[in-house]
């Protein structure tokens, strides 16, 4: 599964990223600290959850 982390905190992004990454079959494509972001970020990779 492919997921986009957004949250207006670094850390807290980093740190789900960090947990998540070591998940086998949850790839972490990218991290947002806004709304937008994550809709550029979901549009430019196709189907997220």
């Amino acid at each position: 599964m492919k997921i986009v982390i957004a949250d207006d905190h670094a850390i807290v992004r980093s740190g789900f990223a960090m947990i998540l990454n070591f998940q086998d079959d949850i790839e972490v494509i990218g991290t947002a600290a806004d709304g937008r972001e994550a809709y550029s970020l979901v549009a430019k990779h196709g189907r997220i959850f």
